[in-house]
């Protein structure tokens, strides 16, 4: 089962867990609320797991392919980290399949406050688009991750403010009928 919590407002190493004590969790209906779908899946069987094509055939993820993040293999490695995590959002749903390691999905509650996903092996999440989120590793440093689209990819992040685009004001929309 996923975990997912209020993050801490204190400075410091972004790849540190960040709970607050007391703890705040979030639970999967709570995500679910913001949009965020979950689904925990076989990750040693990826290449022939017929859950994940029953979601991917449901949902329309005809695009894939795997990112490694770690230091040894990800060009201009610390600059691209820095860059994931950014706030941003994107005019597409993004999502990712954890294959190995872990790290951390921040993502904006409704009333703008950070609510942080561990993500392990197996974990699958899909943030909708217009969602302010931003990603990075733990202190592990290794991820590796499916990344699946609907159609070709598209990489474009747009750093917050990013309020004027429409894939936004059709999640405030979402954020508004949800309430």
């Amino acid at each position: 089962m996923v975990q997912a919590w209020y993050m801490d407002d204190v400075p410091g190493d972004p790849r540190q867990p960040h709970r607050p004590d007391p703890d705040r969790p979030v639970g999967l209906e709570q995500l679910r609320r913001l949009g965020v779908l979950y689904w925990k899946l076989d990750a040693d069987k990826y290449e022939n797991d017929p859950e994940l094509e029953k979601v991917r055939r449901e949902r329309n993820y005809s695009w894939m392919d795997i990112i490694t993040i770690c230091k040894d293999t990800l060009p201009n490695y610390e600059e691209k980290i820095k860059m994931f995590y950014e706030e941003h959002l994107h005019l597409d749903d993004e999502i990712r399949y954890i294959l190995d390691g872990s790290g951390y999905f921040d993502v904006r509650d409704k009333e703008d406050k950070w609510i942080r996903i561990f993500m392990e092996k197996g974990d699958m999440i899909t943030l909708p688009a217009g969602i302010y989120h931003r990603f990075t590793v733990d202190e592990k440093n290794y991820a590796k991750a499916m990344r699946l689209f609907v159609g070709e990819p598209v990489w474009t992040a747009y750093n917050r403010p990013a309020d004027h685009f429409e894939a936004r004001g059709q999640y405030v929309k979402f954020l508004a009928q949800t309430a």
